[in-house]
């Protein structure tokens, strides 16, 4: 395999460092922690934003206020693991602006007490709750334990702050997503929960729709967090592909003169050698270039290794797989959280991980995650990606590596290879919409209009036309749809607003829609568009009337779809080209001018996952993409009922709008199509298969 099919990046996006989202304002808050703060009244807070976007201290500044001027009793915060709990250490607000300063008295942050999640710390939360003091940190599973042995009631008056809220879930399963659904039916309670990932990778909601519907959302994006840095402007994501073992074709993407996290894989999963302490060995092995003398030994105070490049440079790196020796790994750990050494770029070099080093992990100077095996969870992918997107002095780029084993002969290993190589693809899709800025969609009508604050691009706003504006302060994009359903209800156009995201997620990672449309060269794209995304809207948002889960599909491909026909004209055919930050925004406006219109009939032609098929083809071998096209077509099937009575619905809406049935010779391919699945629902019906 050469160098070049490990370095086809399938999302490279480029950004203005405009400083907007590391500037503090009078009170010491950063923009979204001020967005936040406007919130403060809220009793239920729902914070979206992305690692190192300061949610911790946004936290910090609501509850001072809800402590002092809202009756809000105390605060317990609850953390997923004890070492997020130091994200909430004292900070000295008012010496940046604030009116007050942060204080965790020791002893209530109980993620510093030794001893497990239950027993003692659960009785250390019941003497806080009887104290005058006003705030304890402790993790998810001590609060668990607290509430299985209190009751909900004993939280009353209370603000509860769940960290890395995406760990909760609405599954009758999840504890910690039951209790919390019966604190909200209480009502006596304040929630502000956090996350930097709103997906769940097992596809459960997090809150239940009711429970949802109570929270006030602060959204900050990834492009408002990145465009507002001053140093970091380029991030790329890629997928790769490996033969053999991967130790053996690491070097091919693992440059030495980056800051590199190296997570490897479980050692259940295919990717893994069986052995984690060898896989180590030999990731070292070949960062010494295989010399005999490459290892001199570890450092006596940080317990790094110490690896003499072929370059001559000595390299450190920190072993966190080991774990044979708990002294050894703690002193590895406690060197790494050194605060002594945070902006030290040259403290650690590589940094080798399995299990560790994801979420709240903190080294700014991070320059690439490579991540060897698939993540079933795109929440852990966001989060592992979140590692490299710290902003740092003379940090300009950083990126992603996902390294997958390319399928082998064998039928059940290509079953799972196939499977592995489409999450990826669904994770790069999903990556690339979340990275992109904000996509507001209006119909198009007579009566449209500019919006202040939008640039419309060369000549400004065109009354004759669908226009792409874009404003740069907000990074979001304006887009006129002709066509276009709008929605109606306060839900509907929450979701088009903020939650488009995750009804793509559910989409990209929608099986049947990606096998067809990688790999199904007789595919109609409204088959996906159309059908597939409004089974999915439909199924997620049963509440919903017709015309707003309509609406909410519409918003949803389109923005989908543009993001991708976007990157083809903005990156061309070379994504290693260097780009401007505005080459999306570019991209979007060249497409909206070289379509005759910019209407909904036309986006829903498109099939979302073409692109995607163009990046997979230059990043795995023509062999193994054979085997995997082979693969996904000895599994095609024929029309469902399901299937057939979805084209019968849109067969009807074919024949109100054009007065005549779809006929099946037409030329049109999805006129055809909706024509069979007419035919084939009538037969199903006559069958007796409907109830």
């Amino acid at each position: 395999m050469t160098d070049n099919k490990h370095n086809v990046p399938s999302v490279s996006v480029t950004y203005a460092r405009n400083g907007a989202s590391t500037k503090a304002n009078a009170l010491g808050m950063r923009a979204m922690q001020e967005r936040a703060y406007e919130k403060r009244g809220e009793q239920y807070l729902l914070i979206k934003s992305p690692p190192a976007s300061g949610k911790s201290r946004a936290l910090m500044f609501i509850a001072l206020d809800k402590l002092a001027n809202q009756g809000v009793k105390q605060v317990v915060i609850v953390v997923p693991e004890r070492s997020i709990g130091s994200s909430f250490n004292d900070e000295p607000l008012t010496q940046f602006g604030f009116w007050a300063d942060w204080r965790v008295e020791p002893k209530w942050n109980l993620c510093n007490a030794p001893g497990g999640d239950n027993g003692g710390k659960v009785s250390s939360v019941e003497a806080f709750l009887k104290s005058e003091d006003t705030v304890l940190v402790c993790t998810h599973a001590t609060f668990r334990f607290a509430v299985d042995k209190f009751g909900v009631e004993a939280f009353d008056g209370r603000l509860i702050a769940i960290d890395e809220f995406h760990h909760v879930s609405a599954d009758p399963e999840s504890v910690l997503g039951q209790h919390l659904g019966r604190l909200i039916a209480r009502d006596k309670v304040h929630v502000v929960a956090m996350t930097g990932s709103y997906f769940r990778g097992d596809a459960v909601a997090v809150l239940s729709p009711q429970d949802e519907a109570k929270f006030d959302t602060v959204t900050y994006t990834y492009y408002e967090q990145l465009n507002g840095y001053e140093y970091l402007k380029q991030l790329d994501i890629g997928y790769f592909f490996y033969a053999n073992a991967y130790v053996d074709d690491i070097l091919a993407v693992l440059d030495p003169a980056e800051k590199t996290i190296i997570h490897i894989p479980n050692v259940n999963s295919r990717e893994s050698m069986g052995d984690k302490i060898k896989e180590v060995e030999h990731i070292i092995d070949a960062l010494g270039g295989g010399a005999k003398d490459a290892w001199l030994g570890a450092d006596p105070v940080t317990g790094f290794q110490l690896v003499r490049a072929p370059d001559g440079r000595t390299l450190k790196i920190a072993d966190l797989v080991d774990d044979t020796d708990a002294a050894k790994r703690a002193k590895i750990l406690t060197a790494l959280k050194d605060p002594a050494q945070k902006n030290n770029r040259e403290h650690v070099d590589i940094i080798i991980a399995l299990g560790m080093a994801k979420e709240g992990f903190d080294w700014i100077w991070c320059e690439h995650a490579l991540t060897v095996g698939y993540r079933s969870s795109l929440t852990e992918i966001v989060q592992i990606i979140g590692r490299a997107t710290r902003d740092a002095p003379g940090k300009t780029k950083s990126r992603f590596t996902n390294l997958i084993a390319e399928p082998d002969a064998a039928e059940d290993a290509v079953t799972e290879a196939v499977n592995d190589t489409l999450k990826a693809i669904a994770a790069s899709l999903l990556m690339e919409q979340v990275l992109a800025p904000r996509f507001e969609f209006k119909p198009k009508n007579p009566g449209s209009g500019p919006t202040p604050g939008f640039d419309y691009g060369e000549g400004g706003y065109d009354q004759t036309k669908c226009n792409v504006g874009f404003n740069e302060q907000t990074g979001q994009f304006q887009i006129e749809i002709l066509g276009l359903a709008t929605p109606k209800s306060d839900q509907a156009t929450r979701i088009c607003k903020q939650d488009l995201n995750e009804v793509i997620a559910a989409f990209v990672q929608d099986k049947t829609a990606l096998e067809r449309g990688l790999f199904d060269e007789e595919l109609v794209p409204e088959e996906l568009t159309q059908l597939r995304m409004g089974k999915i809207v439909r199924e997620r948002y049963p509440e919903l009337d017709e015309e707003d889960q309509e609406a909410v599909r519409q918003h949803a491909i389109a923005a989908l779809n543009l993001t991708q026909q976007a990157k083809q004209l903005a990156f061309g055919s070379d994504p290693l080209e260097p780009s401007a930050n505005t080459a999306l925004i570019d991209g979007v406006r060249k497409f909206a001018m070289d379509v005759r219109e910019l209407d909904i009939d036309l986006i829903d032609r498109i099939n979302p996952f073409g692109e995607a098929y163009a990046i997979l083809a230059k990043s795995m071998s023509e062999e193994s993409l054979k085997q995997v096209a082979a693969a996904i077509s000895a599994k095609r099937t024929s029309l469902t009922p399901e299937e057939a009575k979805d084209l019968a619905v849109r067969a009807f809406k074919f024949q109100k709008e054009r007065g005549r049935l779809p006929a099946p010779t037409a030329q049109d391919a999805w006129e055809r199509r909706m024509a069979e699945g007419a035919a084939a629902f009538m037969r199903f019906k006559k069958e007796g298969r409907y109830e």
